[in-house]
């Protein structure tokens, strides 16, 4: 059985992780934990994720070592913040728990920050900017299109979130001009991405390749949360099973698309 700890289990990706988890017969959850100020601090997760009552109460962060040390997770899942991911991901490092992070945002000394926690701890870990299958199938799809076109073509982003999104332009746009920069041998700051926050949208992303002739465009619409929900089991199991102490795996890795 797998032991996880979520951090962010309150919030609106962090419900549908805890629905999740009470339906696989191979995890289980022992751990939820979330903001001081957040109202649901002290209530049962699984009742706040909408399913039965798991037995576990959301804890504040400022608890999280002793937490980790009491229900001893094998892996921590975090949807959190950038400023958060970081702290939960080294206090985790140093306790030897493996982690799933699906938070985004981060800066370069953020990244060097959690890379350096990963290793020093040793500890497995998969860190992706989108847990859909589909956008994965996306970012394959976009690099085999850069290296067939080339330079030839001018590469663009649009991305459109929902209102309540905090980071413009989404990881997932920016992993995507990454890639195309990668092959066409530039820097990604070189690839136009456009921002759109609206609605309720759970994320809508369109990478166009065009020249004077034609315009070549790979689109991925989530319909659903869940879909990063379900891609999250996929990526605990792996972290466990296939993971490497002091590596980081992403989605890619995950879903054998390497």
């Amino acid at each position: 059985m797998i032991r996880v700890a979520v951090c962010g289990a309150a919030g609106r990706m962090g419900r549908l992780i805890v629905r999740q988890l009470a339906g696989q017969k191979d995890m289980k959850l022992v751990a939820a934990i979330d903001v001081p100020e957040h109202p649901m601090i002290g209530k049962d997760a699984g009742l706040i994720a909408g399913v039965q009552k798991l037995g576990v109460n959301v804890v504040e962060s400022s608890k999280l070592s002793e937490v980790l040390r009491k229900t001893k997770p094998h892996v921590l899942v975090d949807f959190t913040t950038a400023e958060a991911s970081v702290q939960n991901v080294k206090t985790a490092a140093r306790m030897g728990v493996s982690v799933v992070v699906g938070t985004t945002g981060f800066t370069e000394e953020q990244r060097r920050t959690l890379e350096a926690a990963i290793k020093r701890g040793r500890i497995r870990a998969v860190i992706s900017p989108n847990f859909s299958v589909g956008v994965n199938v996306f970012f394959k799809l976009a690099r085999e299109a850069a290296k067939v076109l080339g330079r030839d073509y001018e590469p663009s982003v649009v991305e459109v979130h929902h209102v309540y999104k905090k980071d413009a332009p989404s990881g997932t746009a920016l992993r995507a001009a990454e890639i195309v920069a990668e092959e066409f041998g530039i820097e990604p700051e070189e690839i136009k991405i456009k921002s759109i926050r609206e609605g309720e949208v759970v994320g809508d992303h369109t990478l166009a390749f065009a020249n004077s002739f034609e315009v070549l465009e790979i689109t991925h619409r989530a319909k659903s949360r869940e879909v990063f929900a379900v891609g999250t089991m996929k990526a605990i199991r792996y972290v466990i099973k296939k993971g490497k102490p002091g590596i980081i795996k992403d989605m890619q890795d995950v879903l054998g698309l390497r």
